[in-house]
C-alpha cells in the first residue's frame, strides 16, 4: 500500500514537473519568438497565413481575394487568410511567426510645406472619365486617387490599401504658362486663379478656370484635381520711348532750340502727320489687373505678361498712330490742340482696355518730337508773340506801378488829414467836457447852498418847537404835581390828616403800639389800633376824593390844552 502511494506521488510530481517545463517553455517562446516590439512612430501590419500543420484548426481557411483585406470576426480573429486591415500601434505584441507574417511600417509624416496624396487600391473601378475618389482613409469604395489631400501631420497608413506619397510645391509648365499645385503659397498682393481638371460632385464645380479666386494664404492642392495660376494684382507701368542721343560723357544731346536729339524715327511711336511730317512720341500707360479680372485674363491670354505683349503695347501704338495722323504738325505743337490730343488718346485707350477686361489708371503722352524745320518757325512765331505779350505786360505793369505809387501818396495824404482832424476833434471834445464839468460843479455848489439853507430853517423850527414842547411838558408836569397834592389834601380833609397818613405809611409793618397805664398823670396810646382805624377812614376818604378830583381834573386839563 505504501509503495503504491509512492508511485502515485511520483507520477503526480512527474506530471507537475512536465507541466511546469511546458509552461516555462511556452513563456520563453512567447517572449523570444512570438514577441514583436513596435517603436513609437511605427505600426505593425499582420498577415494571417494559417497554422503550419494540416491537422491544426484553421489550416483549411480560404485566402482573401486580391485587393481585399482578410475578414475577421467580432473579436478580431481572422476568418480568412490574408492581410488584416487594422494596424497595431507602438508597444509589445505577441503573434507567432508560424501563423503570422509580421511587418513593421513607419508612419507617414507630412512636414510643413508638404501635402500627402493617397491612392486607393481597394474597391471597384471608377466610371469611365473619373479618376478621383471621394472619402478618407478606410472610407473609400472605389479604386483611384483620393480627392482629399493630407496637410502636415503624422498618419498611420496601411500601404497595402493606400499607397501614400508626399509632395511639395510643384510647377506644371504648359507652353508659356506656369501653374502651381501641391503646397501652394499665395503671397500678399497676389491671388490664385484655380483651374479644375475634373468636376467635383460634392461642390458642383465644373472643369475649367473658376471665377472665384483664392486670396493670399496657404493652400494644399491635389495635383490630380486642380492647378493654380498665381497672378499679381495691382497697377503696372509700361512706357514706349524714343531712343535719344548721348555724348561721350553719357549726357543727353540737345539741338539749337533745346529739344533732345533722337537716333532715328523708328524708335518710340512714329507716324506721319496729316501734312506729311514725321512725328515721334513717348507714351506711358499705368494699367493693372483687379482680383475679379484675373480669371478672365488667364482664360483669354494665359498669363499677365501676355496682356502687355498682346494688348497694351499694340493698343498704345495703334491708337497714337491713328489719332495722331489726323492732326498736322502745328496742331501737335500748339498747346490747346495738343492737350485735346492727350485727352482723346487716353479716353480711347481706356475704352480699348475695358473691352479686354483690363483696368487703365492713366495714359500719358509724355513727349512729342516734331522735325526741326517745322518746329523752329512755329517756336519763333510763338516766341515773338510771347515777347510782344511780355512787353505789353511790362507796360501794363509799369502803368499799374505808377497808379500804385499815386494811390500810396493819396493814402499818406489822407492819413495826415485824418490825423489832424482827429486831433482837432479830440481837443474840442476835451474843452467841451471841461466846460460842462465846471458848469456842473457850480450848479452843484448852488444846489448844496440852497439845501443847507432849507436844512438850517428846518433845524431852527425844530429847535423852537422842541423848546416849546419841553416848556409845555414841564408846565403840565408841575401842574399835575400840584393837582396831585391838592387832591390828596382834599381827600384827607385837611393838610394835617394828609401828613399823618404820610407819616403812618412810612412806619414798618411789624410796629405794635399799645396803651399802657403808667400811673396817675401818665397816658400811653395804643398806636396800632389807632392806626388801623385812622387808615381805614383815610382810605375811604381818599377814594371819594379821587373820584371828585378826576371829575374836576378833566375841565382843568381841557383848560390847559386851550391855553396852549
Amino acid at each position: 500500500m505504501a509503495s503504491r502511494m509512492n508511485r502515485i506521488r511520483g507520477r503526480i510530481a512527474t506530471a507537475l514537473l512536465g507541466v511546469s517545463v511546458l509552461a516555462i517553455g511556452w513563456v520563453m517562446v512567447e517572449w523570444t519568438i512570438n514577441r514583436k516590439y513596435v517603436d513609437p512612430g511605427e505600426s505593425l501590419r499582420l498577415i494571417y497565413k494559417g497554422p503550419p500543420l494540416p491537422f491544426l484548426p484553421g489550416y483549411s481557411l480560404e485566402t482573401a481575394k486580391p485587393g481585399q483585406f482578410a475578414q475577421v470576426d467580432e473579436e478580431g480573429s481572422p476568418l480568412q487568410k490574408g492581410v488584416l486591415e487594422v494596424l497595431k500601434g507602438p508597444g509589445r505584441h505577441f503573434y507567432s511567426p508560424f501563423w503570422w507574417d509580421r511587418e513593421i511600417l513607419e508612419d507617414i509624416v507630412v512636414q510643413p510645406g508638404q501635402v500627402g496624396i493617397a491612392t486607393s487600391k481597394m474597391g471597384t473601378n471608377l466610371p469611365p472619365g473619373q479618376f478621383l475618389v471621394d472619402g478618407g482613409l478606410g472610407e473609400t469604395t472605389h479604386k483611384g486617387v483620393l480627392r482629399k489631400v493630407f496637410p502636415p501631420g503624422r498618419y498611420r497608413v496601411n500601404d497595402y490599401a493606400y499607397p501614400f506619397k508626399v509632395i511639395e510645391l510643384e510647377e506644371v509648365t504648359s507652353g508659356s504658362q506656369t501653374k502651381h499645385t501641391g503646397w501652394v503659397e499665395i503671397e500678399t498682393g497676389y491671388v490664385g486663379v484655380v483651374t479644375n481638371l475634373t468636376d467635383n460632385p460634392l461642390t458642383g464645380a465644373q472643369p475649367g478656370i473658376q471665377d472665384k479666386v483664392l486670396p493670399p494664404g496657404l493652400y494644399p492642392i491635389n495635383p490630380d484635381e486642380q492647378h493654380v495660376d498665381i497672378v499679381e494684382i495691382g497697377f503696372r507701368e509700361k512706357s514706349i520711348t524714343m531712343q535719344r542721343k548721348f555724348d561721350a560723357q553719357g549726357e543727353p544731346m540737345f539741338d539749337e532750340s533745346g529739344e533732345p536729339m533722337i537716333v532715328d524715327n523708328d524708335s518710340g511711336i512714329s507716324f506721319p502727320s496729316s501734312d506729311g511730317f514725321g512725328i515721334s512720341m513717348d507714351f506711358t500707360a499705368i494699367w493693372g489687373v483687379m482680383p475679379n479680372q484675373a480669371p478672365e485674363i488667364i482664360r483669354t491670354f494665359g498669363n499677365v505678361a501676355a496682356v502687355e505683349d498682346k494688348v497694351i503695347v499694340p493698343q498704345i501704338d495703334s491708337i497714337c498712330r491713328n489719332m495722331g495722323s489726323k492732326l498736322g504738325a502745328v496742331e501737335m505743337l500748339v498747346g490747346e490742340s495738343r492737350q485735346q490730343f492727350q485727352l482723346d488718346t487716353s479716353k480711347e485707350f481706356e475704352r480699348a482696355l475695358e473691352e479686354k477686361n483690363v483696368t487703365l489708371s492713366y495714359g500719358l503722352v509724355r513727349y512729342i518730337f516734331i522735325p526741326q524745320e517745322v518746329r523752329l518757325p512755329i517756336q519763333e512765331a510763338f516766341i515773338s508773340d510771347e515777347l510782344k505779350l511780355t512787353r505789353e505786360q511790362e507796360q501794363l505793369t509799369a502803368k499799374t506801378e505808377g497808379n500804385l505809387r499815386e494811390a500810396e501818396a493819396r493814402v499818406e495824404l489822407e492819413q495826415e488829414r485824418v490825423k489832424v482832424e482827429t486831433e482837432k476833434l479830440v481837443a474840442e471834445t476835451i474843452a467841451e467836457g471841461n466846460k460842462v464839468a465846471k458848469e456842473t460843479a457850480a450848479e452843484t455848489i448852488k444846489l448844496v447852498a440852497a439845501v443847507d439853507k432849507e436844512v438850517a430853517e428846518l433845524e431852527a423850527q425844530a429847535t423852537i418847537q422842541l423848546g416849546q414842547a419841553a416848556a409845555t411838558t414841564k408846565q403840565l408836569r408841575e401842574e399835575a404835581r400840584s393837582d396831585k397834592f391838592r387832591l390828596a389834601v382834599e381827600a384827607f380833609g385837611s393838610g394835617q390828616a394828609y401828613n399823618q397818613w404820610v407819616f403812618a405809611s412810612g412806619l414798618p409793618e411789624d410796629v405794635e403800639l399799645q396803651l399802657l397805664y403808667a400811673g396817675e398823670g401818665t397816658f400811653w396810646t395804643d398806636l396800632k389800633g389807632f392806626t388801623d382805624v385812622m387808615l381805614g377812614k383815610q382810605v375811604s376818604e381818599t377814594q371819594r376824593a379821587g373820584q371828585q378830583s378826576s371829575q374836576t381834573a378833566q375841565p382843568a386839563s381841557n383848560r390847559s390844552r386851550r391855553s396852549r
